[in-house]
């Protein structure tokens, strides 16, 4: 048994996302191009003396009792029987309510970090089963991770996501580009989105946008890209700093711009370094601003 794990979880962008209507049972059914990027928090898992114990801290940042990762541990020490407990170190930064899945890829990471401590050599079918009792988002990273054979993600991971999150099929990643992230500095909840979509009408049905689809319009050329998020346009006319950002980040010179899930976070695609370090030293003056 490892007394100790440190490991990285690293955030993620939609290139494009089409929700679906609402369905019976009140949730939407998505299809979306998830792909990493190397913005990540660093999350140190340690053994405790407590029985049955999940406790967590996190520097600059107050979390509730029940968190994803004492919602996490739960699940895992039930389908497990593992009773030891465990102290949790996050260091955030990735921005909570930024659309990055931060949140769900801690949870990720954390799932995969107590299962080499306590040496339980959970299945893909297993960990896939813990995700899905944590977030939607959770599936992606959980693959994400898995697939890179290791709680570190030393590669880029994209793949197309259906359903509410549970359908991940991995496509081949590019790292040819860089990404700029914007952070507007406000919050926006994914049931207030949800809701946003909602009311505009926008879940679309009328372009297509399968998994060949977005797998071929991802392998073009960046200045090709017209990927769409149902989210951006209802989520912006909202939010006046998202609105600001997106103008911001579209006028700095990226070959392709928009907003990752949900929001608040924007992004913009860049196939020259160097135009997106030019892009950053005129963005931060303003915002949040990081190049990943």
């Amino acid at each position: 048994m490892h007394e100790c794990v440190t490991v990285l979880a690293p955030a993620k962008i939609n290139l494009g996302l089409q929700v679906l209507p609402r369905r019976n049972d009140g949730f939407h059914s998505i299809r979306s191009l998830f792909t990493t990027v190397n913005l990540c928090d660093r999350i140190t898992v340690s053994v405790s003396d407590k029985k049955n114990f999940c406790g967590v801290s996190c520097e600059g940042m107050a979390l509730p009792s029940e968190n994803t990762f004492t919602k996490a541990y739960k699940a895992f020490c039930v389908l497990t029987g593992v009773e030891s407990g465990v102290s949790v170190e996050v260091t955030k930064h990735i921005p909570s309510g930024g659309g990055l899945g931060g949140g769900s890829s801690d949870a990720s990471s954390f799932l995969q970090s107590i299962d080499t401590i306590f040496g339980t050599g959970l299945s893909e079918t297993e960990f896939m089963k813990l995700s899905g009792e944590v977030g939607s988002d959770c599936f992606f990273f959980t693959k994400a991770l898995l697939a890179c054979k290791n709680t570190v993600l030393f590669r880029p991971f994209a793949a197309f996501v259906e359903g509410r999150g549970e359908v991940v099929t991995e496509l081949r990643a590019r790292n040819d580009y860089s990404v700029l992230l914007v952070m507007p500095e406000v919050s926006v909840s994914t049931p207030l989105a949800y809701n946003l979509v909602d009311a505009a009408g926008t879940t679309a049905l009328d372009r297509n946008f399968g998994i060949e689809d977005a797998a071929g319009l991802y392998a073009k050329d960046v200045l090709e890209w017209n990927f769409v998020n149902d989210f951006t346009l209802p989520v912006r006319g909202a939010f006046e700093k998202v609105n600001e950002a997106l103008n911001d980040i579209g006028e700095s010179g990226a070959d392709f711009a928009d907003m990752s899930g949900s929001g608040s976070t924007v992004f913009g695609v860049f196939s020259d370094a160097a135009q997106a370090q030019k892009a950053l030293a005129v963005l931060q003056k303003k915002w949040r601003a990081v190049l990943v």
